[in-house]
């Protein structure tokens, strides 16, 4: 079991998020949690099963840009 873990700043959720949720629903994955924070920026977090698919999610989603990833164990 995986967490991937996204950070984002607000311009980049506004501009990307439409297909940021297009992608995130490619993965076997579940929102386990999600934050906006008070300058806008979002924290979320995603529990994966597989860690190939962790590792492909951590990567599709640095190719938006404004956006973080890494990934741990569960």
């Amino acid at each position: 079991m995986w967490r991937v873990n996204i950070t984002c700043s607000g311009e980049a959720w506004k501009r990307y998020a439409v297909d940021f949720k297009a992608m995130a629903n490619k993965y076997q994955g579940e929102l386990i949690g999600s934050k906006k924070m008070p300058d806008e920026t979002r924290i979320m977090s995603y529990k994966i099963e597989d860690v190939s698919d962790a590792e492909a999610f951590q990567e599709d989603c640095t190719k938006f840009a404004g956006f973080t990833s890494d990934f741990e164990s569960l």
